[in-house]
């Protein structure tokens, strides 16, 4: 059995298994590479039954979203080490290197994040990960190399094996063990969130994430769930309250709970004024779901959190108020 499990979660992405396995087929041959497929429609298992025979597929019952998806897939998969791919994933020659090499040598290190680039504009960082992620107090999620919606030139600024809070789900290295210690994603979350939301748990427990940046990866990103759209706006905010209610120090939590749902009201104003009520709406039934999740979530907090979970306090005055648009070492 090798190391390495790369393991794409599809949904009805035939055309982006076209454009994509390709690089991954002739790039790693560390892994044993699984399609993992939520109840597609489309002619996804067949494209890869017929031009990949060497892919294992995994066929889940239903559409389950990211979170669960992975989560029932991954039974399936013995491989000490998960590498979940998204489907919109362009490799690099080597790109599994650097990342075995790192779990074989540091034992504490749990999970890896590559250096993440824009696939339509390749000396640019991509947003959902770019060189690592952090989040603030009142756990709005931020990257190096990417503050809100303003994302950096690769300069070669982050070339280095940082410690970091949370890896992209776009391309996230696991260690089977700790996938399985910490019972994998929420599947409450369905998507979005639900990586940070297990790093936080990773973090409380004391392991340790790592970026690599001498793996390189660049991400279509928003292919499955376009930027801007009302629901990824609805599960963001919801999940996001979420997991502060699982993982936010229980003398801080109503506080922090309380300052954030103002922010998501200034959020939501916002998007009013500029006529966009269609995100307007989502933040409201975000909301309103969290308050019906909210207790179920409470009940899922470990034993112990880490108290200083934050590198910024407010990301949001940094950017809006004091216009501190990069990134801060």
């Amino acid at each position: 059995m090798k190391q390495i499990a790369v393991v794409i979660l599809n949904w009805n992405g035939v055309q982006l298994l076209e454009q994509f396995l390709p690089s991954i087929i002739a790039y790693s041959p560390e892994a044993t590479i699984y399609v993992a497929d939520n109840a597609s429609t489309d002619a996804s298992i067949a494209f890869v039954t017929a031009n990949y025979p060497e892919i294992k597929i995994i066929i889940n019952k239903n559409n389950y979203g990211f979170a669960q998806g992975y989560n029932e897939a991954l039974q399936n998969v013995e491989e000490e080490i998960y590498a979940l791919v998204n489907s919109d994933i362009e490799v690099t020659q080597n790109w599994l290197q650097p990342i075995l090499e790192t779990f074989n040598s540091e034992s504490s290190t749990a999970i890896i994040q590559p250096k993440i680039l824009d696939y339509k504009n390749k000396a640019f960082f991509e947003y959902a990960g770019a060189a690592g992620g952090y989040i603030d107090k009142y756990g709005y999620p931020y990257c190096r190399g990417r503050l809100f919606d303003t994302v950096e030139e690769d300069l070669g600024q982050y070339d280095d094996h940082a410690t970091i809070f949370w890896a992209s789900g776009a391309c996230f290295f696991i260690r089977k063990n700790i996938y399985r210690e910490l019972k994998g994603f929420d599947s409450s979350f369905f998507a979005h969130q639900e990586e940070i939301d297990l790093c936080w748990r990773a973090n409380n427990k004391g392991y340790i994430i790592k970026y690599n940046y001498l793996s390189k990866v660049y991400h279509v990103g928003g292919a499955t769930l376009q930027q801007g759209n009302a629901k990824k706006t609805y599960l963001n905010f919801r999940n996001s309250l979420l997991m502060l209610t699982k993982n936010v120090p229980k003398g801080k939590l109503f506080f922090i709970l309380f300052f954030r749902m103002i922010l998501d009201g200034i959020a939501g104003l916002q998007f009013l004024f500029k006529g966009k009520v269609a995100h307007f709406t989502a933040i409201l039934k975000a909301h309103f779901d969290f308050y019906a999740l909210v207790s179920n979530a409470y009940k899922k907090r470990d034993n112990f959190q880490m108290q200083k979970y934050y590198r910024a306090k407010s990301i949001v005055y940094t950017y809006y108020i004091k216009g501190g648009k990069v990134f801060v070492k």
